[in-house]
C-alpha cells in the first residue's frame, strides 16, 4: 500500500469509529428519554403493559374519577355533563371537556394528547378509536361481583400511580364494613327489592344485576328470586310491589341521578304503595342515586352504598 494509500485508509477508519460512537451515543440518550417504567395490569381486555405515574390521563368512568380523586392523582379531561355534585370541581375550565359517557368527542380527546385514557363499559364497544390516541386501560363493574371487581381496578390504578399502600388500606377498610353489614342483615334475616325508578316506569333488579352489592356483599336476600337478569332490569307494576311486599324497598332514581328532576318520591305516594309493609314501617329507602348508578366503583360512593344500607338496617 502506497503513502496516499494509506492515509485515506486511515482517516476512513477514523470516520467510521466516530460514527459508531456517535451511533451508540445517541442510542443511549433515547433510551434515557425514553426508559419510563412499564407496569404490567389486568384490565377486561387482559394484561396491558402500561407507563407508570402518567401525567396526561383522561378518564370516562367516574369511579375512576373518584378513586383518582382520593388518591391525589389529577386528570386534565373527562366528561362533563354527568359529572356527580360531589366531583364537581372537575367541571372547572382547567379539565377539558370530551363529550359524553356514551358519545366521546375523539377530536377533543387527541388535542389534549393524554399519555393514558381510561374507559368503562358504556364506552367498551369504542375501545379501539381510543387505543389509537393513547393508551387505553378499559376498568368496570359488574354488580353481579361488586367487590372483586372493586379491588381489581383498586389494584390497576394503584400499581400505575404507585398507590399499593393507599389501595391496601382503603380496600381492607371497606371489606371490613361490608363484612359488618352482611352480619347484621343476615342476623336480622332482612329481605328487599331494588327498584329503579325512570320518570313513570319502575323495574326491579335481580341478585346479578349492577345493584348486586345489596345482596352478595351486604348479605340481604333478594324478596323475589326469579328476577329477569338485565342491565336494565325488569319492569314491574305496583301491583308486583304490593304482592310481594318485602321488608325493604331500596330506590334509585334516575331523573335525579343523571342530574335531573326525581320523580320517585311522588311516583311512590299512593295508595297502593301505602299498603306495604315497607311503607307502613319507614321502610322505603331512597338510595344516593348518583352513587348507585352514576359512580359506582369509586371510594367515596362505594362507602356511601355501604352507608346507606347500614344505615336503613339499623
Amino acid at each position: 500500500m502506497n503513502k496516499k494509500a494509506a492515509i485515506i485508509a486511515g482517516v476512513a477508519i477514523v470516520g467510521l469509529i466516530g460514527a459508531f460512537a456517535l451511533s451508540g451515543k445517541n442510542k443511549i440518550q433515547d433510551t434515557e428519554v425514553k426508559g419510563t417504567e412499564v407496569v404490567t395490569v389486568q384490565d377486561e381486555n387482559g394484561t396491558i403493559e402500561v407507563s407508570k405515574n402518567p401525567e396526561r390521563v383522561v378518564t370516562f368512568d367516574y369511579g375512576t374519577l373518584d378513586i383518582l380523586d382520593n388518591m391525589g392523582v389529577d386528570v386534565i379531561g373527562l366528561p362533563k355533563k354527568s359529572v356527580p355534585e360531589y366531583l364537581s370541581k372537575y367541571k372547572d375550565d382547567a379539565y377539558g371537556d370530551v363529550g359524553g359517557l356514551k358519545e366521546p368527542d375523539f377530536e377533543a380527546i387527541n388535542e389534549l394528547n393524554p399519555d393514558l385514557i381510561i374507559i368503562s363499559g358504556r364506552q367498551a364497544d369504542m375501545y379501539d378509536k381510543f387505543a389509537e390516541i393513547a393508551t387505553t386501560v378499559y376498568l368496570s363493574v359488574d354488580g353481579s361481583d361488586y367487590l372483586n371487581d372493586f379491588s381489581r381496578n383498586l389494584d390497576v390504578l394503584g400499581k400505575i400511580f404507585g398507590k399499593e399502600d393507599f389501595v391496601k388500606e382503603n380496600l381492607d377498610n371497606l371489606t371490613k364494613q361490608m363484612d359488618e353489614v352482611k352480619a347484621i342483615a343476615q342476623e336480622k334475616n332482612v329481605n328487599a327489592l331494588t327498584t329503579m325508578v325512570d320518570e313513570g316506569s319502575i323495574s326491579v333488579f335481580s341478585d346479578k344485576s349492577r345493584f348486586g352489592l345489596i345482596y352478595n356483599q351486604l348479605g340481604v336476600t333478594n324478596k323475589d328470586d326469579k328476577i329477569e337478569e338485565s342491565s336494565h332490569g325488569q319492569q314491574v307494576t305496583f301491583e308486583y310491589l304490593v304482592e310481594q311486599n318485602p321488608e325493604y324497598i331500596f330506590v334509585i332514581d334516575k331523573g335525579s341521578a343523571t342530574g335531573g328532576e326525581g320523580t320517585a318520591k311522588a311516583l311512590f305516594d299512593n295508595d297502593l304503595m301505602k299498603s306495604t309493609d315497607a311503607y307502613k314501617n319507614g321502610k322505603i329507602v331512597y338510595l344516593d342515586s348518583a352513587a348507585w348508578y352514576v359512580v359506582a366503583g369509586g371510594l367515596d360512593s362505594t362507602q356511601t352504598m355501604i352507608n346507606n344500607v347500614k344505615d336503613a338496617l339499623k
